[in-house]
C-alpha cells in the first residue's frame, strides 16, 4: 500500500487562475508550480493554489479573500527565498490596498495591516512552511 503525503491548514483552493499586478519587481521570472511573477510585476496564481484565508484572531469575509490570497503568495515567495525579505513592506502595503478596494472598512483594514506589519515576520521564516504529513 502506498502512503499519502499532505499538508494541513488550508481552507481555500483556487478554481481558476488569478492574475494581478504588484509593485514587487524580481530581477528574473519566477515560475513555480502555482505562482508566476514577472519583472514587470505581472502575477499569476494558478488554479489549484491553496491558502488559509485570514490568520490570527479574525474571521474570513468575502472582502478579505483576494487580499489574503495575494499576501499569502507573496509571503510564500519571500519564505522560499525567491523574493528578498525587504519585499515584506510592499506585500503588507498591497494587502491593505486590496482590503480597502474590496470594501473592507478602513478601521478593520488598518488592523489587518498593523497585524502583518507587527507580527508577520515570523511567517517569513522557511521553518514556517506547512509541515509535510504522511498517512497511514
Amino acid at each position: 500500500m502506498n502512503a499519502i503525503r499532505y499538508r494541513k491548514g488550508y481552507k481555500y483552493q483556487l478554481a481558476e487562475d488569478y492574475h494581478s499586478t504588484t509593485r514587487l519587481r524580481p530581477d528574473h521570472v519566477i515560475d513555480t508550480r502555482y505562482i508566476g511573477l514577472h519583472p514587470d510585476g505581472n502575477l499569476t496564481v494558478r488554479s489549484g493554489y491553496a491558502w488559509d484565508g485570514a490568520s490570527g484572531p479574525t474571521i474570513d469575509t468575502k472582502n478579505c479573500l483576494r487580499g489574503s490570497l495575494a499576501h499569502d503568495v507573496k509571503y510564500q515567495l519571500i519564505r522560499s527565498g525567491l523574493l528578498s525579505y525587504c519585499s515584506k513592506v510592499i506585500a503588507d502595503e498591497e494587502l491593505h490596498e486590496d482590503l480597502l478596494a474590496d470594501g473592507m472598512n478602513k478601521w478593520r483594514a488598518w488592523v489587518w495591516w498593523y497585524s502583518v506589519d507587527a507580527f508577520g515576520r515570523r511567517s517569513l521564516s522557511p521553518s514556517d512552511e506547512p509541515m509535510l504529513w504522511v498517512a497511514p
